[in-house]
């Protein structure tokens, strides 16, 4: 799974504590009673608040940024927040399982972007962990998919928020071969932040007056979904390829649906239960097997990532 070399913890325990953080993320949006603009705007602003204790460290960083460096952070940023308001927006109209089902879409698009981008490549063994971790995630949410109504646009919004997810870790993933994983998050929270800002003020949506059950909820998506999910997620990006730190939403079904059942009442079926099994299988098998994945040396790819530098 190496792109850098390794630092002395395990990237692996790191990964599985990243899945089960953003998996709380369903949970804590369809708590809120919020437009889930305004929560994502909160949720980014606060991460950004915790993080500035350390922005002195990295101050010298964190406004020396060449012309392309900030267009590929804008870029990021862009994508990161029409991700969050198409699938924040998707949990509103469909079940947890069925909007976190779609999302075990995003490596697909991810590694097709890594091969075009790239020239990365996956063994026999990725293919099939991810085969088997993207049929188990389907069989999750067959039960709930609706091809009408509500759910049907549920189903659709959380499409659109994968492809844009993917399109923000392809950016990402070049972005932090010349960023420090601090700078990268810092700035791409706040863009898109700052785009859902926009986005409200033009809405007319309140930007104050929120109870302070509100507040605790985004303050908690702050921590635990953003700040020991994606950060972590981008963090690992220095280290492991993106189709592989990509393959951490496969898991998020199967921690969403029991979540969602210990706390919303949305049942599983033993069918379900056993698919999220598959799905653990599947994204064990990608990682055991991901040390195989890498950029073949002196690609197009290694010239472009020595340009952004």
């Amino acid at each position: 799974m190496n792109t850098n070399q390794r630092p002395s913890y395990s990237l692996e325990l790191l990964y599985i504590i990243g899945i089960i953080t953003i998996s709380f993320s369903s949970i804590f949006i369809r708590w809120s009673e919020a437009e889930v603009s305004v929560i994502a705007m909160y949720r980014l602003y606060l991460t950004n608040l915790l993080m500035l204790p350390l922005a002195w460290k990295y101050r010298h960083e964190l406004f020396r940024l060449t012309g392309r460096q900030w267009l590929l952070l804008t870029g990021s940023g862009l994508m990161l927040g029409l991700h969050f308001l198409f699938w924040m927006n998707s949990l509103r109209l469909t079940t947890v399982a069925s909007s976190t089902v779609i999302l075990t879409l995003e490596p697909i698009l991810v590694m097709l972007g890594s091969f075009w981008f790239f020239r990365t490549r996956a063994n026999r063994m990725m293919i099939a962990g991810m085969s088997l971790a993207v049929i188990g995630s389907i069989a999750i949410g067959a039960g709930d998919f609706n091809a009408s109504g509500n759910a049907l646009l549920g189903d659709f919004l959380s499409l659109l928020g994968t492809i844009a997810v993917a399109a923000h870790m392809l950016i990402g993933k070049h972005s932090r071969d010349s960023i420090s994983a601090y700078v990268y998050n810092f700035w791409v929270f706040a863009i898109a932040a700052s785009s859902m800002a926009l986005y409200n003020l033009g809405n007319g949506f309140a930007f104050t007056g929120y109870a302070w059950r509100e507040w605790g909820l985004f303050l908690l998506l702050a921590i635990v979904p953003t700040l020991f999910g994606h950060y972590l997620f981008n963090w690992l990006l220095k280290y492991i390829n993106a189709t592989a730190v990509s393959m951490a939403v496969l898991g998020e079904p199967v921690i969403s649906s029991i979540l969602a059942w210990m706390l919303l009442d949305e049942r599983l079926t033993a069918v379900q239960l056993l698919a999220g099994s598959l799905i653990l299988v599947g994204v064990w098998v990608f990682i055991r097997f991901g040390s195989d994945f890498k950029k073949p040396a002196g690609s197009a790819a290694d010239a472009k990532l020595s340009e952004a530098g």
